[in-house]
């Protein structure tokens, strides 16, 4: 069968090169035609859009950018039309692919979401747009399939696929002396600085985190770097500080770290699952900040996932006027040195990984979208 995938960020592409990889499992014919990156491609996807030229985040940024995200849109539509799918399998990326989705509904193709909106947090009213365009949902974090309900949609939570793409094996080996060789790293513990995967990232959040390195002579530092952005970028911060890079590595990275200083999206997730005990941080545009807050209200209480997904503080959020070298390094000196608070966030950990729904999303996400591309009736994944 033909499958359109459309995923717009560095974390969409690793979910759905994963669900990819369940669906050949499955589908011996599938062919697969993506908005992505190289992990879909790598499954035999067809890129007809990089994510890289997709990301655009806050508000003010998303503005613009405008003229070229409805360029997009409108050459996503003729390219659907063209393929002829028989399902829509759309990755987060909510700004772009809820607009196809009504879009594609309304042309008669079949619409199944992987990794559903964040709609809980703000703008809650686009459920009743979700229940008209897409056949079925498939949420990922445990809440999600509660909120659905409460609108009368019956969404299939899959567990998360961050389970699987983090193998169990992998989290359970640390070759802390190979790694060091590996990347020239001396003795001292390692702490990993993971400023984000977007240039304006990097410029709001690198800065500080370089900041805060003078104060830990007794640890050498590692800055977590994507390959699509320009090395000059990162030059133009870490110049004037003795810290090490290493590039598309995060996750061994995060293994041989004794802490991390991590900006907020899926790495603050995948830090958790790893085990490395870490302070979330962010810092946008005055602009889009105060445009968020102003739109969330009360609805949320945290941003990282990780205390999402717990109802709690697991673990600190420094966020825009509290992101600050000087509450960076005492949030640090906490998961460091205060016995108390280590063993309290490894515990929460522990039950993290259980609320998210064990392993296998990726096998049940792929189920319950072959089932629907082969218009069958059967409620799979519940």
């Amino acid at each position: 069968m033909k499958y359109y995938v459309i995923a717009g960020e560095a974390s969409g592409d690793l979910h759905a090169s994963n669900l990819l990889r369940e669906i050949k499992a499955c589908d011996t014919g599938a062919q697969f035609r993506c908005w992505g990156g190289d992990l879909m491609e790598a499954q035999g996807g067809t890129i007809v859009k990089h994510y890289r030229d997709l990301a655009f985040m806050g508000f003010v940024e998303v503005a613009l950018h405008l003229r070229t995200i409805l360029k997009n849109i409108a050459f996503c539509k003729k390219d659907i039309l063209q393929y002829q799918p028989d399902i829509l399998v759309l990755v987060d990326y909510p700004g772009f692919n809820l607009r196809i989705a009504e879009w594609a509904k309304q042309q008669g193709f079949k619409v199944i979401y992987y990794i559903s909106p964040q709609i809980w947090a703000w703008k809650t009213g686009r459920v009743h747009k979700i229940k008209r365009s897409c056949d079925h949902v498939m949420p990922i974090l445990p809440f999600e399939k509660d909120f659905y309900k409460k609108y009368d949609y019956d969404a299939d939570f899959v567990g998360h696929p961050l389970l699987d793409a983090i193998d169990e094996n992998i989290r359970e080996s640390r070759e802390v002396t190979e790694y060091r060789e590996r990347n020239g790293l001396d003795e001292r513990p390692i702490i990993a600085i993971l400023p984000g995967s977007r240039k304006q990232e990097i410029v709001k959040m690198l800065p500080v985190m370089l900041e805060v390195t003078k104060a830990y002579p007794q640890y050498q530092f590692v800055v977590s770097t994507v390959k699509w952005l320009p090395k000059e970028l990162y030059n133009k911060y870490l110049q004037n500080y003795n810290v090490k890079t290493v590039t598309g590595s995060t996750y061994p990275l995060l293994l041989n770290a004794e802490a991390a200083m991590v900006t907020s999206g899926t790495a603050t997730l995948e830090t958790a699952i790893l085990g490395t005990r870490q302070v979330v941080c962010y810092k946008g545009s005055d602009l889009s900040y105060r445009i968020a807050m102003a739109v969330v209200k009360d609805t949320i209480k945290y941003i990282s996932l990780v205390n999402l997904v717990m109802d709690a503080p697991v673990v600190t959020e420094l966020i825009q006027y509290d992101f600050t070298a000087e509450r960076l390094k005492e949030e640090m000196d906490k998961i460091l040195f205060d016995e108390a608070v280590r063993q309290k966030m490894s515990d929460e950990y522990a039950q993290l990984l259980t609320r998210l729904g064990g392993r296998g999303a990726s096998a049940r996400a792929a189920e319950i979208v072959i089932a629907c591309a082969k218009n069958s009736e059967t409620k799979l994944g519940k």
